[in-house]
């Protein structure tokens, strides 16, 4: 019989079809189900249904406009919940996104997606994420009359759309943001109006992050739904609910030229939702040895 770990390493599911023929409810405005539903209907035979009339920008814009009320999983487990309570259903999906400056390399840009299944019949809450250095995220101060087109070849305009907004708003009712621009006749007319909206007389003018109007982070929401789906396809052993996955690391791979434990990851925890059942495995990547550059002893 496989087991967790057989299913983890290859790739494949312990096949027991929880969800074959449910129905979830995904909250968005942005067409996000173009992304997460495909492998939830390939990969668990379920339908995913968006509701209609709810405001997702309630909680909280790429342009800062509505501020996010709390972090990426506590955002996207509100939005779920609102899903849940606005339909009645069981069984709530929604994602969140964030992209800005790369923390450990600032000059380059990178970004994070996570996606959150709350099944309320099993009382249960899976969520998988992802970071990716691919992003056109970017952003550019404009003075009227300027276009900057490396700029707008590095953020794949017009294929996906920008946002201009006041670089620094004047005192009193600021000037609402223009999205989803992809023509250059808009683009022009924005830039006028924003920086005539601006104190410093600049339009600030970035990439439109909203998931239908970027094709590039619609694939990343591709993945990490893939990754979801194929998470809720693996049961656990002991209480048989869906959602096995990556709960924790354990630090200690061995440096390749000493031989010691190093502060990188040797083995990954993977563990139920629902109950205490956890697996410790090495790490899916192959890695069995640290680079020494990574060992404290052999690089101090």
């Amino acid at each position: 019989m496989k087991t967790v770990e057989d299913a983890i390493r290859s790739g494949e599911p312990l096949r027991i079809r929880s969800y074959a023929g449910k129905i979830a409810v995904l909250a968005t405005m942005h067409g996000k189900d173009e992304a997460i539903a495909p492998p939830f209907r390939e990969r668990l035979e379920m339908t995913v249904v968006v509701p209609e009339g709810l405001d997702t920008d309630a909680f909280g814009t790429f342009t800062g406009d509505v501020e996010r009320p709390g972090n990426m999983l506590e955002t996207a487990r509100m939005k779920a919940n609102a899903g849940l309570d606005a339909t009645g259903a069981e069984i709530g999906i929604a994602s969140e996104g964030a992209y800005g400056p790369d923390a450990a390399m600032p000059f380059f840009a990178s970004g994070s997606e996570l996606i959150v299944l709350i099944d309320r019949t099993r009382d249960i809450e899976v969520a998988e994420m992802l970071t990716t250095p691919r992003t056109n995220f970017a952003s550019v101060k404009l003075s009227p009359g300027a276009l900057k087109p490396a700029f707008l070849e590095r953020v794949g305009f017009p294929e996906h759309a920008l946002v201009a907004q006041p670089n620094e708003p004047k005192d009193g009712e600021p000037e609402p943001p223009r999205k989803g621009i992809r023509g250059k006749a808009e683009l022009i007319a924005a830039i006028d109006a924003m920086a005539d909206a601006s104190a410093d007389g600049k339009a600030l003018v970035q990439a439109d992050m909203r998931a239908h109007r970027n094709p590039t982070r619609m694939h990343a929401i591709a993945e990490v739904a893939g990754r979801l789906a194929s998470r809720l396809q693996r049961h656990c052993p002991d209480c048989r609910t869906p959602g096995v996955g990556l709960v924790s690391t354990r630090p200690g791979l061995p440096c390749s030229l000493c031989t010691g434990p190093t502060r990188m990851m040797l083995e990954e925890v993977h563990g139920c939702v629902k109950c205490d059942y956890t697996q410790s495995i090495r790490r899916s990547d192959g890695l069995r040895y640290a680079d020494p550059v990574n060992c404290d002893f052999c690089n101090p």
